[in-house]
């Protein structure tokens, strides 16, 4: 055995060698897109140790044979549920809501009185924050929304998350920054519990996505939030991203990114503080 394969990254309980980082590390791109740089190694070792445990194990190179063993694809996604981030709150960065709002009070919601087709998709919905956060705020400017032609999209790669988040179901700190007007309309409290109300949780639907894989949805969408999620990615793979949501807007359509990304395609242009629009042909 080599010098490299005995020095462990981390000291703790199991051995952490460099191959074990990379193949956990490579295993992680391949399904997810997420790049992972070296000075992740503590945070790996942190968050799969528990893993460990779980299934009996001594050290990462015996838990790297299982992800390349029969039960490799359950464990697979335990290991993505361990080590994607999901950090998030509702009307987290508010001026991206103040944008949808008018969106709404000026084209969308005309659009949808007058029975047309209005689509929003909230890619990497982690927890259901967001989405339900994008429906308070198209309730608030259409009432009956979830009685016409608008549907919210909320996907993630995650299935653990995307089950909590259609429960709809959150703590009052959780709630705490819902705008006054909002909270009266769209959050219930029943036996001690609060929850989203049957108007916001009607217009959403979950599904679980892997973005870098085939897009199953048809037609275009009017509003695409993505935001804090191609950080993650390497300059290639947010590249190919950015492109593909921008041939996935209607001719005027808006993406909301987050408040440290910059989306770099051809077919997008810049329409406000990390606000794109699909760039006219």
């Amino acid at each position: 055995m080599s010098a490299l394969r005995k020095a462990s990254l981390v000291d703790g309980e199991f051995s952490f060698t460099q191959d074990d980082f990379r193949i956990i590390a490579d295993t992680l791109y391949a399904a997810s897109g997420i790049a992972l740089p070296p000075s992740k190694a503590t945070l790996v070792y942190s968050r799969l140790g528990k893993r460990l445990r779980a299934l009996g194990l001594s050290c990462f190179r015996d838990y790297c044979a299982v992800l390349d063993g029969p039960d490799g694809e359950q464990e697979r996604s335990a290991l993505l549920s361990a080590l994607t981030t999901n950090v998030t709150r509702f009307f987290r960065e508010p001026h991206h809501f103040d944008a949808l709002r008018d969106q709404f009070r000026r084209h969308l919601g005309p659009l949808a009185a007058s029975g047309g087709r209005v689509r929003l998709w909230s890619a990497g919905c982690s927890l259901g924050h967001e989405p339900y956060s994008i429906a308070m705020t198209v309730l608030s400017e259409l009432p009956n929304a979830a009685d016409l032609d608008v549907r919210i999209l909320a996907t993630d790669i995650d299935p653990q998350v995307i089950e909590t988040a259609k429960q709809g179901r959150y703590s009052e700190d959780d709630l705490s920054p819902v705008p006054a007007e909002m909270a009266a309309r769209g959050i219930s409290r029943a036996r001690g519990q609060m929850a989203l109300t049957d108007d916001v949780r009607r217009l959403v639907r979950f599904g679980v996505l892997n973005l870098h894989e085939t897009w199953p949805m048809k037609g275009p969408f009017d509003v695409i939030f993505c935001r804090n999620v191609a950080i993650y990615f390497d300059d290639q793979t947010q590249k190919r991203l950015w492109s593909r949501f921008g041939q996935a807007l209607t001719p005027r359509g808006q993406l909301y990114i987050g408040h440290s990304e910059r989306a770099e395609a051809p077919e997008l242009q810049p329409d406000g503080l990390t606000i794109y629009r699909r760039r006219s042909a």
